[in-house]
């Protein structure tokens, strides 16, 4: 058979070393470290900068201090709103900059670890969970599942568990499709070392090189069609349902939010027939909806994590977990070969829990529109918090070590002895082991338990992975972030803008409600982890928080430009210098900073745009859904970003042409303050050049850059409102109704 030619694209043919390389290794001691970590380059010249910013920052609150207005003149209480705003930005500031203060970045050694522990390599189970067959498509969800599959590891020792939430018949049918078809993909992956193993991903790219190639790519082109045209039509057909006994147990009158807990291993690793054509082991699969009922809270996706949990221990228990969302499919076969040269290391495994890899994308745009790559967070601000006792667990792509999951203290006996470490064998029959999984996932399991307290992943928080890592830190344990440069998971970000916004408005809400709850780090982690450490949780944990002087600053220069108050220095005065060098020097270091993570400088202007949009509607509505919930007004719920749109937006999208389209709340206030500083704006240069009053420019010349600059970040947002005429331009009514509030507030202050 030939072999195919050698690629340099994303999606390629990837060759593993050679066996040259590997003996020239074999000289090495066996107690070799399976990983090291170094120190990230350029902080001497970071920790300069972050110096004389913080000198400048010291001279404006200097300023702000002594020149606030005397008692009873125009502006006094506005110059201090702007200087609490700005005291406010200097605590967040400085906690960034513990944050980014001493990165860390991780390398394997992965040949190494094959050497030495080939062998005896420990069992994976590995999570999927989905919850809405419309939001997030069957094909979708085995795509993810195949690529799992096919991960460059023993196969035996590899299960792959589905969590159905909507517990659809639909994504059953689809699991059942992949089963059949990872006989002929797994071989065909392992054979020609393919990367990525999503066959969806994979045939978007890559070009045929054999016949083998065409019979796959023809074998899966009938699988989508199968599930597409079953996915079109609502319902498996009566002569599918005759293809597996599963389907028995879709009653009459069930749906996702009421029908019995549904257990069916798809591909049981005892079964002889379990092999694929070149004869080897399938990893096993198994597809678990649990019971969901009315009158019982199912604690979404921890929920299902939990299930999950019990579910495996059952069937295979072993010793690792690693869980994904069903977008997310694996970009790197050798993704759980780098977690294990963490676990399996001689000398620093012990404390390790978990292996967090970062969120990554692959239908972003070149400039990445609405900033979802979150490059910064990913590439610098996870890797530091390394260095204070481990990352964030981010809820997905992470690989856990099952006894920290299920509440183990850590304790200095904790090294596992990996020659003894056996598969667990089962005896039972796979109808019996069906049924004694049921109970596991029935409704009332959990009753007076400590499942979602101190076993599994915690209850109570929309962002409930935060929480989990956070207890499981508390309990001894540390974390690490690696971030490969072939990325591990790749998945699906949101294509539209208000998409983006309610998805960052979850994050935000949850996180500001453990801020507020007894989970806050500076008391749940209080002489349990580092000091620096419960600080730098805080980063995220205070987003929403930034909502208050985010606005205040959006807003009330404007306001002040209009009635002629001066909010700041004259630009003749020394005291305008430290505004300037901190306003330049933040921004060229973040343009800097982007563009060498390999960003583009349009797609760090969108960075800034959506710095200010987040801030001004997701931060905003999440702080006030917490306070709400505080005084019983409104209950935070699971929002699942959709992974599907039309397809006109998705074609707006991939011409980074930002989509309105919807009314919303958020819209409204982007738009009023947008308008608010065009109107400033336009006043400003009025009175400087048809009246010729350069004393104003001076005076309030620092106010009228600042509109400047927000009428500029807002392009996108005027286009939308008065010149574009597409489908996804902003709506009338929200024009109209920003208009009149923007009219009304400018016509307050002139007043």
């Amino acid at each position: 058979m030939t072999e195919p030619p050698n690629k340099t694209s994303k999606h390629t043919h990837t060759h593993t070393q050679s066996h040259t390389q590997r003996e020239q290794k074999m000289g090495e001691p066996d107690d070799f470290p399976l990983f090291e970590t170094k120190l990230a380059k350029g902080r001497i010249l970071f920790k300069l900068y972050a110096t004389s910013m913080a000198m400048g920052i010291c001279l404006i609150c200097v300023y702000r201090a002594t020149h606030t207005p005397e008692k009873g003149k125009t502006g006094r209480y506005l110059w201090i709103g702007l200087f609490m705003a700005e005291l406010w930005f200097t605590l967040y500031w400085l906690i960034t900059q513990l944050v980014r203060w001493n990165p860390v970045t991780h390398q394997t050694f992965k040949e190494k670890l094959s050497h030495r522990y080939e062998n005896m390599l420990p069992g994976v189970d590995i999570f999927v969970c989905t919850a809405d067959p419309v939001i997030e498509p069957p094909l979708m969800v085995i795509n993810t599942v195949l690529s799992m599959m096919a991960y460059d590891y023993p196969p035996e020792k590899l299960n792959i568990y589905v969590s159905d939430d909507g517990g659809s018949e639909l994504t059953f049918y689809a699991l059942l499709e992949a089963s059949r078809f990872s006989k002929h993909w797994l071989p065909f992956c392992k054979r020609y070392k393919i990367e990525p193993r999503s066959p969806s991903a994979y045939f978007a790219h890559a070009s045929p090189i054999n016949n083998e190639w065409s019979f796959i790519k023809n074998k899966y082109e009938e699988m989508r069609k199968r599930i597409d045209d079953t996915t079109s039509l609502g319902k498996v057909t009566e002569e599918m349902r005759k293809e597996h006994k599963g389907f028995h147990e879709w009653v009459l009158g069930s749906n996702k939010n009421d029908h019995q807990a549904i257990i069916q291993i798809l591909i049981d690793q005892r079964d002889p027939e379990a092999r694929d054509t070149d004869g080897k082991s399938l990893p096993g699969l198994v597809y678990v909806a649990r019971e969901k009922r009315p009158e019982w809270h199912h604690n979404f996706k921890a929920g299902a994590m939990n299930a999950l949990i019990r579910v495996s221990s059952k069937i295979s228990n072993n010793p690792f977990i690693l869980n994904v969302d069903c977008d997310m499919y694996s970009n790197n076969s050798e993704s759980i070969r780098d977690a294990m040269c963490f676990f399996m290391d001689e000398k620093r495994s012990e404390k390790i829990a978990f292996v967090q890899f970062p969120q990554n994308h692959d239908n972003l745009t070149r400039n990445d529109i609405y900033s979802n790559a979150l490059m910064v967070i990913n590439d610098v601000e996870l890797g530091s918090l390394d260095s204070y006792g481990g990352c964030l667990y981010i809820g997905s792509g992470c690989f856990h070590r099952r006894d920290t999951l299920c509440g183990r203290i850590y304790t200095l006996d904790t090294k596992i002895n990996w020659e003894k470490q056996n598969h667990k064998e089962i005896t039972e029959s796979i109808d019996a082991i069906e049924n004694e999984c049921k109970i596991l996932v029935s409704c009332s399991y959990e009753h007076n338990t400590q499942w979602g307290k101190e076993m599994g992943v915690k209850y109570g928080c929309p962002v409930e992975d935060i929480i989990t890592g956070l207890s499981i830190k508390c309990r001894g344990w540390r974390s690490v972030h690696l971030n490969p440069k072939r990325k591990a998971f790749l998945g699906l970000s949101p294509t539209t803008l208000l998409q983006t916004l309610i998805q960052t408005k979850r994050w935000a809400e949850g996180d500001f409600q453990i801020f507020l709850s007894q989970y806050c780090p500076l008391v749940f982690g209080h002489n349990k982890i580092p000091l620096r450490l419960q600080i730098s949780y805080c980063c995220y944990l205070l987003w929403a928080a930034n909502c208050w002087a985010t606005l205040y600053y959006v807003s009330v220069p404007s306001y002040c430009l209009l009635a002629r108050i001066s909010l700041f220095p004259k630009l003749s005065s020394y005291w305008f210098l430290p505004f300037a060098y901190v306003f330049v020097g933040k921004y060229a270091y973040s343009l800097g900073e982007f563009y060498w993570l390999g960003g583009t400088i349009k797609g760090w202007w969108n960075d800034q745009r959506m710095w200010l949009y987040r801030r001004l509607t997701s931060y905003l509505f999440g702080f006030c859904d917490v306070v709400f919930k505080s005084m019983g007004f409104t209950t935070s719920g699971f929002v699942i970003t959709s992974k599907v749109s039309e397809e006109d937006a998705l074609q707006r999208y991939n011409k980074e042409i930002m989509e309105f389209g919807a009314t919303s709340p958020m819209f409204n206030i982007l738009s009023t303050l947008a308008l608010v500083n065009v109107l400033s704006f336009v006043n400003g240069v009025k009175w400087v050049v048809m009246d010729s009053d350069i004393n104003h420019f001076r005076e309030l010349g620092i106010q009228m850059v600042l509109c400047g600059l927000i009428i500029l970040i807002n392009i996108p947002l005027y286009e939308g409102m008065f010149f574009r005429k597409d489908n996804g331009s902003m709506p009338s009514s929200v024009t109209f109704q920003s208009t009149i509030l923007a009219v009304l507030f400018c016509a307050v202050a002139i007043i």
